[in-house]
């Protein structure tokens, strides 16, 4: 299984208009090859060069089977979301601190063998629906974009 976006190139900067300092607008993403069986995905996006640790900064579930792609500023309310590490049900982009560095964002996508999550609790946290998924997941796959405040 393969996740790519047309915005960025996979280890290349992601553009200021997907980032919390930019336009804030969630980046369009497409994947393909993924396997029989695949009932559903999960989207999530993590940085771990954040200076806490992990810091998830968006999570979509119950994404249907035969879908392969998520347009820029996609409404995906239809779709489950969890609660991302700024508190928001919803894409909130890079906004690493100013002079921390480069960081690297991993947009992951898993083929899962179930067509909803269940017991995901409302606010859910993204970390949470990640751990849920992975349970489920029969493939995965990454896009790592990178971003740096100055």
């Amino acid at each position: 299984m393969k996740i790519s976006s047309p915005a960025f190139a996979d280890g290349s900067a992601i553009p200021e208009n997907f980032t919390k300092n930019g336009g804030n607008a969630s980046p369009p993403l497409e994947w393909a090859g993924a396997p029989e069986g695949t009932r559903s995905f999960a989207l999530v996006v993590e940085d771990p060069d954040a200076p806490s640790g992990m810091f998830r900064h968006w999570a979509v579930y119950n994404v249907p089977a035969e879908r392969t792609s998520l347009s820029e500023n996609e409404d995906v309310s239809d779709f489950g979301l969890g609660a991302n590490d700024f508190g928001h049900n919803r894409y909130d982009g890079p906004k690493p601190p100013p002079g921390h560095g480069v960081h690297h964002y991993h947009f992951r996508v898993a083929a899962l063998d179930t067509d909803h999550l269940e017991n995901l609790p409302d606010g859910a946290t993204a970390e949470a629906v990640w751990n849920a998924a992975r349970r489920h997941a029969i493939d995965e796959a990454e896009l790592v974009g990178t971003y740096e405040a100055r």
